[in-house]
């Protein structure tokens, strides 16, 4: 639920790096090709796969230098996708007696029924289309968002569950949003479409209020976006039950990789009447789920009690001051370690 009210005031310290990010160039699409002619005409053969030519320009099984090329006309990604399920299909890859394939999952699902001509499936193989599979090279399917990289059949699912050019989910806290996009897409959909607070600089300063503060049960303000260094971070507030006990917590993520958040560091600081709470950490990449992260109590937590007295007055309605900075590292190139760069 949404907390009555909140203050925001951010100021900076001259840290922000006014350049831009650099704009990130999407890769041509590299096109599939055959690692073995020998090996690939044959199997190609098999399942009417014509070889079109080599990358030299020679005919197929000419004597051009480097790996076939297989035209996109010949229809082979086609031929790998499931009729069912529409899916790149992997060993192993089923046909049926009048050479209909389906990929082994879907199988069961039609009753072992071919779903093309409704002849009993059997436990044929398709043995040409495996052996045209693991000879095919083709390119990550986020090539249009970067990446370059090319990767063997069997091998490219793999990369792809882990490539840091794939989209990231939406970082917004406040409600189950499934958008996915670029970073640049998701800063435009923050500010758009959820209405968040935008804020440049590296250091701030927010009030956090609310009226009832007995009332913890996943309570969440609105997410705040920081931009410097080039880079967007998001400042997440939340209350919730930490077993028995009543908690306020406050976290930074990076809008990111995680690999480029470790090169930042953040300290939160709350108190009043002279006492307070500092924490200092590694923002956590949007990779990891704003759940997650509060799960792991990967932040500052304050007891509701401490909170209360960190409020002043009659300790009936909540007002928390959360300052806070955003510091980028630098590498020590004798050592390889970390040492806070603070003049940015």
């Amino acid at each position: 639920m949404e907390l009555d009210s909140i203050e925001c005031v951010s100021y900076s310290d001259g840290m922000e790096d006014d350049e831009d990010a650099a704009a990130v160039t999407s890769a041509q699409l590299p096109r599939p090709f055959l690692k073995s002619a020998s090996s690939a005409g044959s199997a190609a053969a098999a399942v009417n796969v014509v070889v079109v030519s080599d990358r030299a320009g020679a005919p197929a099984g000419g004597t051009g230098a480097g790996p076939l090329v297989i035209s996109p006309a010949t229809g082979v990604h086609e031929l790998l996708e499931c009729p069912v399920c529409t899916n790149s299909m992997y060993p192993p890859i089923h046909q049926c007696q009048n050479g209909h394939t389906l990929c082994s999952t879907c199988k069961t699902r039609v009753h072992n029924r071919c779903p093309t001509c409704r002849q009993e499936l059997g436990d044929i193989r398709c043995l040409a289309l495996e052996k045209v599979a693991e000879s095919l090279e083709l390119p990550c399917k986020y090539y249009s968002l970067g990446c370059p990289e090319v990767f063997p059949y069997y091998s490219k699912l793999k990369h792809e569950s882990q490539c840091n050019f794939r989209p990231y989910n939406c970082p917004y806290a406040g409600s189950e949003c499934s958008v996915v996009g670029d970073i640049p897409f998701l800063v435009a959909h923050l500010r758009d479409d959820h209405k968040v607070d935008m804020h440049s600089g590296c250091t701030f300063n927010h009030r956090y209020v609310k009226s009832n503060p007995r009332e913890v049960e996943n309570a969440t303000w609105m997410l705040t976006v920081f931009h410097c260094f080039g880079q967007y971070f998001c400042l997440h507030f939340e209350a919730f039950q930490l077993g028995m006990a009543p908690v306020y917590m406050a976290f930074l993520r990076f809008m990111g990789d995680e690999n480029d958040a470790r090169n930042y560091s953040y300290s939160l600081e709350v108190g009043a009447n002279g006492r307070k709470m500092i924490w200092e950490g590694t923002p956590r990449s949007i990779r990891d789920s704003h759940r997650k992260v509060r799960d792991s109590h990967d932040g500052l937590i304050i007891q509701r009690n401490m909170a209360l007295f960190f409020s002043g007055g009659d300790r009936k309605e909540l007002k928390l001051r959360v300052t806070g900075r955003i510091w980028k590292e630098q590498q020590n190139p004798d050592s390889g370690a970390c040492i806070p760069n603070l003049f940015s």
